[in-house]
């Protein structure tokens, strides 16, 4: 890999700002996320983790700001700058009457070169396959996660955007998902995940931002916060408190 490929800036955020009348939201957020990361968006529920998320993915405007992604203007360029990204916001979406293969089936219909053999291969990927058949109207809220992160990578986009991805999983179901993200990240897939379960992101990412009353207190990666705390909780409360926040 190039030194080039290494530090390619694949999203940025520039002074993203987007409060609401209740005063919640984000406020003056700046990030850099590069090519291979799986970046951890780490904050309480309320934080404005899905806000940021939102604005990203172009599903609201900004007050304030900009979002660039592979390059490209969400807001002035927004078919280039998501013609690469995948994406699961809140909560996982399906047909409840169609099946996950045919769930699958229907998306790809919007990605050119996604066939059918694709669309297993992303059920093994996720350990669904075996319940290709059934629907999703059945399903608990850990296995419409992973047909969501099946969606989500179907297309082999090389950005992938996950609001809250463990969110319902048990533990198999939790490993496995790891399991995926860092062997799509070593295939430099660039990952956004965010999340307030803090052991899990601890385990599956690489950098970690924190966000705490819609500001972000810090950026580091994984290894140079564990040099200098035991835990990953131990850095996430000694920065809201440093931040005099509690």
């Amino acid at each position: 890999m190039s030194k080039e490929q290494v530090i390619e800036k694949v999203i940025e955020l520039e002074h993203l700002t987007k409060v609401y009348k209740n005063g919640r939201g984000i406020d003056d957020i700046s990030l850099d996320i590069y090519r291979g990361d799986v970046f951890g968006f780490l904050g309480p529920n309320g934080a404005g983790k899905t806000t940021a998320m939102k604005v990203m993915t172009g599903l609201i405007r900004p007050d304030r700001g900009e979002v660039r992604i592979l390059g490209h203007s969400v807001a002035e360029e927004y078919e280039k700058a998501m013609a690469k990204v995948g994406c699961m916001i809140e909560t996982a979406e399906s047909y409840p009457y169609l099946s996950a293969f045919e769930n699958l089936r229907q998306f790809a219909r919007y990605y050119p070169g996604v066939d059918e053999k694709r669309v297993d291969e992303v059920l093994e990927l996720t350990g669904m396959l075996k319940y290709k058949r059934e629907k999703p109207k059945r399903f608990s809220l850990g296995m419409k996660q992973r047909l969501g992160l099946a969606a989500a990578v179907l297309s082999r986009p090389e950005v992938v955007i996950l609001d809250e991805p463990l969110n319902g999983l048990d533990v198999e179901g939790m490993i496995a998902m790891r399991n995926l993200i860092k062997g799509l990240a070593e295939r430099e897939t660039t990952f956004f995940i965010s999340s307030h379960l803090i052991h899990d992101v601890e385990l599956t990412c690489n950098r970690i931002g924190v966000i705490y009353n819609g500001r972000i207190l810090d950026v580091d990666s994984t290894a140079n916060i564990l040099k200098n705390y035991a835990s990953l909780e131990n850095y996430f409360v000694s920065e809201v408190e440093q931040s005099g926040r509690i």
